[in-house]
């Protein structure tokens, strides 16, 4: 039982405090803890991939964390984050793992959901592909899509207008307009296709591909709508350079995917190295894949890596319009 001294002590206490204070004299106010938005992390590999969301965007500051460079700032209603992770499975990895660790909200992470939009192999070129599941060990273990996040993009899926025009693009990262100059009409219409498994593949062996200085649209080390200064990855670059020594690990990215006739409506070098990431961090993902090489080519060209390099721009373009679609809903949701 607690005795009525105990619970009139404080209030006496606190009476013979404020009695003491000089006249005029108030509490000190109290701090109010500092807000913290969770963002989405919005990622692609290469510049061509980033470039026509970073385009879209409104980006307010940029964060560097070593050699990678974050773009923070709005994107269709979304507080965001978009970074280009670099090509294959551990830059992927390295790079989700370093905005996880930097965008904090306390001891949660900053980073309310990953959004991942780029090419790919695929049935169709131009088509968009979203997987319910990813495996990065040929379907030994799954990394599932956020049911929600699914679920939004089933909802947009028919409403995106995807081109079927490719665009000669920005191989040279110049800065102009891709969209300026046409080149040829795929034969197929491209759609959003929602389901399925994606593949993420790692042809490297485990080794980190390093971007180019001033590498194009490619293996360039910045978007070509980013900062033009590449001066910190040249470091990088010469250090990781030695694999190219090793003729087998450069070729490595010019591997043929599986037919099209495979289990997999997408593969990709990726995607699932950046939801183990998250599926670690209890973050939620989602990956926009669309097709750079398959059927519908009018040209006939040999598969990857020729269609890619031709039709690299109108994937590009059809995965980050469906991303953006996405994004809108997703703000709204």
């Amino acid at each position: 039982m607690t005795r009525p001294w105990a619970r009139v002590a404080p209030i006496l206490l606190a009476v013979a405090v404020l009695a003491g204070m000089p006249s005029g004299a108030s509490a000190a106010p109290v701090a109010a803890a500092p807000s913290c938005t969770p963002r989405v992390l919005v990622l692609s590999a290469m510049p061509v991939e980033l470039d026509p969301l970073l385009a879209q965007a409104k980006v307010d500051r940029t964060v560097v964390v070593g050699n990678r460079t974050f773009y923070v700032g709005t994107l269709e209603g979304n507080d965001v984050v978009l970074a280009l992770t670099g090509i294959g499975t551990i830059n992927a990895t390295q790079t989700t793992t370093a905005a996880l660790s930097k965008f904090r909200c306390g001891s949660h992470p900053g980073i309310g959901g990953i959004v991942f939009s780029g090419t790919s192999g695929g049935d169709y070129i131009g088509d968009v592909f979203v997987p319910n599941r990813w495996t990065k060990d040929d379907g030994k273990s799954w990394l599932r899509t956020d049911p929600a996040m699914l679920a939004t993009a089933r909802r947009i899926a028919r409403t995106v207008k995807l081109e079927q025009t490719n665009p000669a693009g920005d191989p040279a990262c110049t800065g102009q307009d891709p969209s300026l100059v046409p080149t040829v009409t795929v034969q197929h219409t491209p759609t959003v296709k929602i389901g399925g498994d994606g593949q993420t593949a790692d042809p490297f062996g485990g080794r980190r591909l390093p971007c180019i200085p001033y590498g194009g649209d490619v293996f360039g080390c910045a978007p070509c709508r980013g900062p033009s200064d590449q001066s910190s990855d040249v470091a990088p670059f010469v250090s990781g350079a030695a694999p190219f020594i090793d003729p087998s690990f450069f070729s490595g990215y010019f591997a043929s995917p599986p037919s099209s006739n495979s289990k997999y409506v997408a593969q990709d070098m990726e995607t699932a190295a950046v939801g183990a990431v998250a599926s670690q961090s209890g973050v939620p993902f989602i990956g926009f894949r669309a097709a750079s090489d398959g059927g519908g080519d009018p040209l006939m060209l040999p598969g990857f890596p020729f269609q890619f390099f031709v039709y690299r721009q109108l994937a590009a373009d059809n995965a980050a319009r469906t991303a953006l679609a996405f994004l809108q809903a997703w703000a709204s949701r």
